[in-house]
């Protein structure tokens, strides 16, 4: 028997999916009704306010100081991750605002805070913290959030939470 042709069995590959392809109209049919269900449940799924997700910001913006005041250079990484964290869900679930779009203003100042934590720079943390907190205000203003002004934290915002480093977590 002579072996068939790698261009007649290319052909029959290509006529076998185009066959594949168009049997069973009616089973995507009858599954229209499961995709508008989910495409209805991705709709009224629960999507942070961009009011949520600032205060989540502030919060970590006010722990910051505080761990970067108190040496705690492994707790201001951690609120670092946690406010870049923030950021992304910003773009996720807000990309196509202005606000969205404005809020890529603050990638340099968190750079300079990240560096300070970095070099373990107190002076330079407390510069690069305050040019954080200014862009703050300068994204609220150019937003039309002027009302909503940031300033360096007088107290911690929580009363549950040591900021001092322990002996055990300077590693």
């Amino acid at each position: 028997m002579k072996p068939l042709s790698p261009l007649f069995l290319s052909i029959l590959l290509f006529a076998a999916v185009l066959i594949g392809c168009n049997r069973h109209p009616e089973g995507t049919q009858n599954l229209q009704p499961q995709i508008d269900s989910l495409r209805l449940r991705l709709n009224t799924f629960y999507k942070p306010g961009m009011g949520e997700i600032m205060s989540n910001i502030q919060i970590h913006h006010a722990k910051l100081w505080f761990a970067g005041e108190n040496k705690n250079w492994p707790l201001a990484g951690y609120n670092v991750s946690l406010i870049r964290s923030a950021f992304k869900k910003i773009q996720l679930y807000h990309g196509g605002t202005f606000e969205a779009k404005a809020a890529s203003m603050i990638d340099p100042a968190m750079d300079s805070v990240t560096s300070a934590i970095g070099q373990k720079n107190v002076p330079g943390f407390e510069r690069s913290f305050i040019f954080l907190t200014t862009t703050c205000n300068n994204c609220h203003t150019v937003t039309k959030h002027a009302f909503n002004v940031i300033t360096v934290p007088t107290t911690p915002p929580v009363g549950n939470q040591d900021f001092k480093i322990k002996p055990s977590s300077s590693k």
